[in-house]
């Protein structure tokens, strides 16, 4: 899709989502995720860059707001109320993220007597470490934007937050584990299992909050995010990367990307986890293309998931020419060279899968209408992925 026409189709994806979920005009009671919102702030902050109509800042900030105090609060339905950090409203307004942000599920949180419903699970709130990260990076490409040093700030709050609660050691032993879901106050784990990618998404993010600066922290020790670059990097070394979830493969070429990033920009030499995640990306895409399901019908594709690989996917022509750029830190032809390249031949999947869903009739179906604003938002993303990717 040309540039011109990819903007256009971006700005009426993002009207559509800001009308539905109360942002734009603004709503009584706006609906707000905090994955789906992670993606729009970077969104609107796309289109101002390539329209340079401030409005789309605007609506990124607008976004920032109802989101730290609507999912940095306690539900309407809940006997709590005020900040979930448990600050003073003066406090919590310049501390947001302090205690964590709220995944923005439509059932109140499981409570501790309460039986685990794995179904039902699904649908209750509380705290998610992957959505975090994702709103860590959202608030550091606010900064990139604004020169506001204190969206970087409330990043490196969130993650120091986030490491705190999620991150712990076994009662049996052994090194560091994560939990995948937490209670809305982080107090006690709703799900003990540790997501796949965590620990990388983790990592990779800490460390591109680092390498902004502590920026606008000021450096002090408050923002330095070096003992959990570290404990990070040591969880990271017990699990296996690879998927063939297109979202899990997605989310690895969005870290490999930032990786060669951070390593070209300095501070950051990782080469060996870099060659884990190529290979693990390269042995995904291969699982994911054998099986088939980019040929069945929608009713049986889940959009968002896929748009996850799209949008990854956008982003790996350019990370090839960065290693080619910088054979000095790559290698010329070296194995990281040659991992990279090998994943070019999947880039066209990303059209693929953009064309399927801009087809009306294939967003008539219960799999698109269900998850209408994830989406939405991550459609106009792969459509024009670049504030996304961006470090």
């Amino acid at each position: 899709m040309r540039d011109d026409a990819s903007t256009a189709a971006v700005r009426d994806l993002m009207a559509e989502f800001a009308a539905r979920t109360g942002l734009d005009p603004s709503g009584i009671r706006p609906r707000r995720y905090l994955w789906t919102d992670a993606y729009a702030v970077c969104n609107y902050l796309g289109l101002f860059r390539r329209t340079g109509d401030a409005s789309y800042r605007d609506l990124a900030l607008r976004l920032v707001d109802q989101v730290h105090h609507i999912l940095g609060r306690h539900r309407d339905d809940d006997r709590r109320t005020g900040w979930i950090s448990g600050l003073s409203e003066k406090e919590g307004e310049a501390h947001p993220t302090r205690g964590g942000l709220r995944i923005g599920k439509p059932l109140p949180e499981r409570g501790p007597g309460e039986p685990f419903d794995e179904q039902l699970e699904w649908d209750r709130d509380g705290q998610y470490y992957h959505y975090l990260t994702k709103w860590m990076h959202a608030l550091n490409r606010v900064r990139r934007v604004t020169g506001d040093p204190a969206y970087t700030r409330w990043a490196a709050e969130l993650a120091k937050t986030a490491h705190a609660a999620f991150t712990y050691v076994p009662a049996s032993g052994g090194g560091k584990r994560m939990y995948w879901k937490m209670s809305i106050d982080l107090s006690r784990p709703l799900v003990p299992a540790m997501g796949q990618h965590d620990p990388l998404d983790g990592f990779v993010t800490y460390s591109e909050l680092q390498m902004a600066g502590g920026s606008g922290c000021g450096g002090s020790l408050q923002s330095d995010l070096s003992p959990e670059i570290v404990d990070m990097a040591g969880i990271c070394r017990e699990g296996g990367l690879a998927t063939d979830d297109p979202l899990g493969i997605g989310g690895l070429l969005f870290d490999a990307g930032r990786v060669v990033e951070m390593m070209i920009r300095g501070g950051f030499a990782y080469i060996d986890l870099l060659a884990s995640v190529l290979d693990a990306a390269r042995t995904g895409l291969a699982a994911f293309v054998g099986s088939g399901a980019l040929e069945y019908p929608a009713a049986y594709r889940l959009a968002f998931r896929e748009f996850g690989l799209s949008i990854g996917l956008s982003g790996v022509d350019a990370l090839v020419e960065r290693i080619r750029e910088n054979p000095d830190l790559f290698g010329r032809q070296s194995p990281v060279q040659r991992r990279a390249g090998a994943l070019v031949e999947y880039v066209p999947l990303a059209g693929r899968i953009e064309r399927f869903w801009m087809d009306a009739g294939n967003r008539q179906t219960g799999t698109w209408t269900g998850n209408r604003e994830i989406n939405t938002v991550m459609l106009a993303t792969s459509l024009a992925p670049g504030e996304f990717l961006a470090i």
